[in-house]
């Protein structure tokens, strides 16, 4: 026969009656913990990975940017007519609108250090609570975010940009 169990993160787990501890005891079974706080720490490594990948895409898209950015400028100096130098302010204000793509690698940057924090925090939680301390003293438990969401706005608008 199965049950859930609320743990202190807010996860909900199907744990077997008949595991270590026993019933009533409002413990969850080690195995169960263990397998919860392997489930944190693979979500933890999957959203630093993430980050990694949002770095990369962040990276080029800053690059191609500011290469394209100076390009536009060394044209500006080159073309004299006034037609051209129109064209070419409007393709600077299509390059100043992709800035505010970066900001979303700052954005999401946040977000997922305030996540892997909170996952952290559950995790190291669970392994105190489940499994106590060891050898080398108390278990280390990371601090939780004090602040429910580190990011307010949740959109992105293109706003004044001081290129150069």
């Amino acid at each position: 026969m199965n049950k859930h169990q609320d743990i202190q993160c807010g996860a909900k787990m199907q744990i077997d009656e008949t595991s270590v501890e026993p019933e009533g005891s409002g413990l969850m079974p080690l195995l169960a913990a263990a397998e919860l706080q392997d489930h944190l720490m693979t979500v933890n490594n999957d959203l630093e990975r993430l980050q990694r990948l949002l770095d990369d895409a962040c990276e080029a898209l800053s690059t191609h940017f500011f290469g394209a950015s100076g390009l536009v400028e060394q044209m500006r100096e080159r073309l004299p007519e006034a037609r051209d130098q129109d064209a070419l302010q409007q393709l600077m204000l299509h390059l100043a609108g992709a800035i505010t793509a970066l900001q979303f690698q700052d954005m999401s940057t946040q977000l997922i250090a305030h996540t892997s924090q909170r996952l952290r925090n559950c995790s190291d939680q669970l392994a105190r609570d489940a499994f106590g301390d060891d050898e080398d003293g108390m278990a280390v438990v990371e601090t939780a975010p004090l602040r429910p969401n580190p990011v307010t706005q949740d959109e992105m608008d293109a706003g004044s940009i001081e290129l150069f």
